[in-house]
Parts: structure tokens; sequence; C-alpha cells
């Protein structure tokens, strides 16, 4: 099995002196073909560079042999993947501009205020080739893209499927909701699920340590919510499975569940809150400045010329230390504990208290506030999420199609 050949050759990855060692040691293993997609020939190397892309997302403690064994194979199948979107996306002339990558490495990198260059910086000072990410975004969006113009404009929902998501939603509400994240770790046999189960000890050994829930499911899960960073959104237990809905109920909150082992695969889940029936809820709409530079006066200046919301982000445009983003609609308890506390305690038109986040500095105004809403989505949030969440299943589809159809020899 390819993965049992490369582990040996991945297993120092989040040490950088013991990973030139290996790298020298290994290196006539390293080189050569570890797949073949379609006369695409996919290297070790490549694979090597992608699974400590992965592993760099788990943070830089020294990861597990299980864990190296799961990430290897995983890196394997993105890549397998990445060669067939884009020799679909080839047929039709998609293409993703340099500038386009460089705004979504930017948008990744939007917490720490580093910029994409400053994303590349960090991913060289790991051990890690920036190309590796750059040409997964670049499956990603010319997929997307390709998926959306085939079959986007053929999904119709109707005020009547918008009008029934909500009613159910609605029901839900009147019972215990938790909101919930997921990584899911597809293993369908018992040897494979053996190895997953171990691998998913590892990654919640990580996660405790410190490692970005969001980011993790972004890249390992293989669950559609993968996406969205894992988030299922409120959920009761009855819309999930015995086996995690048992967890679930049990669980404190907020926790972080010990793997769980399901017929399909390995489940890490994350209750991040919980919400008692019919508790009234508040929304607001907010607008987060950010400084790149950790200086408390870029953002007090910006601050004193700021005298609504609609100037917060023709402020943010005016100097490159500044960053803006919108949050519209959001439920307060979405915030966390510190983030709910700043928003209730500011006056709607105010930013709140300056605080930390990431390597910088923000604040946040609140624009809108309605205390005592349902907590729903809006009509034209929840027809949207409807499209793509339809827009996900055929791209997925498609991908499975094109898996069956292709020449895939592992070497």
């Amino acid at each position: 099995m390819v993965r049992a050949v490369l582990m040996a050759a991945l297993v120092a990855l989040s040490a950088p002196s013991a990973l030139a060692q290996a790298a020298e040691e290994n290196r006539l293993q390293l080189e050569g073909i570890a797949a073949i997609v379609n006369d695409q020939p996919i290297s070790y190397s490549d694979v090597r560079q992608r699974a400590r892309l992965l592993l760099l997302t788990l943070g830089r403690d020294q990861p597990s042999v299980e864990l190296i064994q799961q990430i290897t194979g995983q890196a394997l199948e993105q890549l397998i993947d990445e060669r067939l979107q884009l020799d679909r996306v080839a047929e039709f002339e998609v293409v993703v501009e340099p500038q386009e990558i460089d705004a979504e490495m930017t948008n990744m990198a939007a917490e720490s205020g580093i910029g994409a260059d400053g994303l590349r910086q960090q991913l060289v000072a790991a051990g890690v080739n920036p190309v590796s990410l750059e040409e997964q975004i670049r499956a990603d969006l010319a997929w997307n893209r390709l998926m959306s113009g085939l079959f986007g404009s053929r999904i119709r929902v109707s005020d009547n499927q918008v009008e029934d998501h909500l009613d159910r939603l609605r029901t839900a509400s009147k019972k215990t909701q938790f909101r919930v994240g997921e990584i899911f770790l597809y293993a369908p046999d018992a040897e494979t699920r053996a190895e997953a189960l171990q691998a998913a000890g590892s990654i919640v050994e990580q996660l405790k340590q410190g490692a970005d829930f969001r980011v993790a499911a972004q890249r390992i899960s293989s669950a559609p919510t993968a996406a969205t960073g894992g988030d299922m959104g409120w959920v009761t237990a009855e819309d999930l499975s015995p086996a995690l809905s048992e967890a679930v109920l049990a669980a404190s909150v907020p926790s972080l569940l010990p793997p769980i082992e399901v017929e399909s695969g390995v489940y890490i889940l994350s209750v991040t809150a919980k919400r008692e029936p019919s508790q009234p809820t508040t929304k607001v709409d907010l607008k987060r400045l950010m400084t790149t530079d950790s200086k408390e006066a870029t953002l007090t200046e910006a601050i004193s010329r700021i005298k609504t919301c609609s100037d917060v982000q023709s402020v943010a445009n005016s100097k490159s230390e500044l960053r803006a983003q919108d949050l519209d609609d959001i439920d307060v308890v979405e915030l966390g504990e510190e983030g709910r506390q700043l928003v209730l305690a500011t006056q709607v038109g105010s930013p709140t208290e300056i605080f930390a986040i990431g390597n910088g500095l923000a604040v946040m105004y609140v624009c809108r506030r309605q205390d005592g809403a349902e907590a729903l989505p809006s009509k034209e949030d929840m027809k949207s999420s409807i499209k793509a969440r339809e827009l996900n299943m055929i791209s997925e589809r498609e991908l499975r199609n094109s898996r069956r159809d292709a020449t895939i020899i592992y070497r």
C-alpha cells in the first residue's frame, strides 16, 4: 500500500532538523512516482509537500506514526482528486488568475493579518513549499467555478422549499440544540478504520494543544462540511446518527469529544454551544475592523475617522495596515463568550473595545441588533444555503464519476 511506503519517509515532518536528516536518508525513496492519473504522474515529492501542509494545519508538535500514515494517504487522495478536477476544467478552458490565488491566501491569513506573502513566508519557514497550497487553491477555485457554471443555473429553489426548511428549523428550535463541528475520516473497512481511529486520537491531541479545528476540518475531513470548517450548525439529537447523538448528549459544553467509530469511518466532534428550547437569542450585524501592524494607534486613528458603519470599509481601504470584514445576521452565541460580552456591552453604531486577534488588534462595529429574535436564518440565506448544498452534492457526484472513469495507478 502506497501509504505504508510513504509513511517511513514522512516520520519526522514536524521537526525541521529531523526533517532535513530524514529527507537526506530517504532521498532515493522520495524520488519517483507515487501514482499515475490518466497518464499524469504524482511524484513522491508532491505527496510529501502536501502531507507537510496537512500536518502543519494540526500544529507543530511531533506527529504520531498513525497520524502521519493517515495524513499521507489523505495527501495522495487529495492530489488525485485535484488532477481529475483540473483534467475536467481543462476541457472548458477555465482560468484562475494569480491574483485570485493571492486573494484566497489573504483570506486564509485574515485572522493573523499577515497577508498572502506573509503566509507564504510562514510556510517556507515550516519547510512547506507554498506551491502545494497554491495548486490546491487553484484546483478548488477552478472546479467550483466550473460546477457553478455548468449546473448553478439549473438549480431552482422555490419559496415552498425555503419555507419547509425554515419550518423544520423552527420545530427544531423548540428542542435542545447543540452547535457542533465535525471532522470525518473516511474508512470503509476494518483495516483502514483501525488506522483512522489511531490517527483520530492523534488529531484530537493536536487540537487540544491549540490546533485550529476549522482549518483541520478544511484540510482533513471527508465530510461535506469541510468547506465550512466542519461547522454542522445548530442541530438536535434527532438530527444525528445514534452513535453521534449519544456522545453529544453526554458531552459538557464546550468540549472536544474523543474519536467516535462508525461503520464508514471515524468522527471527531466539537460541541461549542448548547441552546435550550425557545431560548431567545440576539442577532447582530457587525463590521470588524482589524489592524495588521499590531499598533493600537493605527486602530484608534481609524476609529476617530469613522462616524457610522458605512464608513468602516472606506476607512479600511485608505490604509494597507487595515482590513474590514462584514459579519451579517450573526447570533451572538456564535461569537464565543468574550465576543458576546463585548458586543452586548456596545450600543448600535459604536465600536466595541479593542481586542487582540491573531497577530493584530481589532474592534467590531455593531451595526444592527435584534433582541429576542428567532434563531433562524433569513429567507435569502436559507435559499442560498439550499442551493449551495445541492450544488455541493452535484459536485461530489461529478468527482465520483471522474474517479470511476479515470485510469488511476498506485505505484
